[in-house]
């Protein structure tokens, strides 16, 4: 499996017969600070964790641009096909539903956050539950991109139902679970090989390091991963 991470929670999974872009916050994303055009080379899916700007990012255009599927809850895959989206290419979820993308399949799990788009006179759109991802391949190890969320003990059940090995985990802290408590998370619910931490120093409110993740994970036995942002790596 490669992995490329572009800043906040934004990444690029590359499997045998599948690319995947998950929440593809890029033009905007000043961690990036490019376009979306080459993240979405060749992408096969764009999954999408809840409906926030800095998640849903450039889905829109990718989706056009590329004919990838989406794979959303169903009030995200309805709102991106009233923005211009194709029908045909939606492939909708819920918390607790599993969909067949073609090589592999995505879970929709819990999270314990917000989900909303931003609408005129600051009046919010409405986009479903929040959740996480979790992504099951032929081959491969079990991927969970927990999404924007807290610490919650329903972890404990994620992990006895999909045993996750490869976590990627937001410890940006006031919008999300800070780092020690991600850590907690990690420790306590999961038993991940490797973690990737996420959703820090994107902007000047949240965390700019993940050194208090980091510091948590110490002594854990698990590989957490840092990679350099656009910079693909295999995991």
């Amino acid at each position: 499996m490669k992995l490329t991470w572009y800043g906040h929670s934004a990444f690029r999974i590359e499997v045998a017969g599948a690319t995947i872009l998950i929440d593809p916050f890029l033009s905007g994303n000043p961690s990036w600070g490019k376009s979306w055009e080459s993240a979405a080379e060749g992408v096969t899916h764009v999954l999408l964790t809840h409906g926030h700007d800095d998640h849903i990012g450039d889905a829109a255009a990718i989706l056009n641009h590329t004919g990838a599927m989406l794979v959303a809850n169903f009030e995200i895959c309805m709102y991106l096909v009233g923005k211009g989206v194709s029908d045909k290419v939606i492939n909708p979820g819920n918390i607790g539903g599993t969909v067949d993308c073609g090589g592999f399949t995505t879970t929709f799990v819990p999270a314990q956050h917000s989900s909303s788009a931003g609408g005129p006179g600051g009046i919010n759109v409405y986009l479903g539950n929040p959740g996480g991802l979790v992504l099951h391949f032929a081959g491969e190890r079990t991927l969970y991109h927990m999404g924007d969320t807290d610490i919650f003990s329903d972890m404990a059940l994620i992990n006895e139902l999909h045993q996750p090995a490869i976590g990627l985990v937001p410890v940006g802290d006031r919008f999300t679970m800070g780092g020690a408590v991600a850590a907690l998370a990690c420790r306590r619910f999961f038993k991940f090989e490797t973690v990737v931490p996420c959703h820090f120093a994107t902007f000047p409110i949240i965390d700019q390091t993940a050194q208090q993740f980091v510091d948590g994970m110490d002594g854990s036995g698990v590989d957490v991963v840092q990679p350099k942002i656009g910079v693909a790596i295999d995991i």
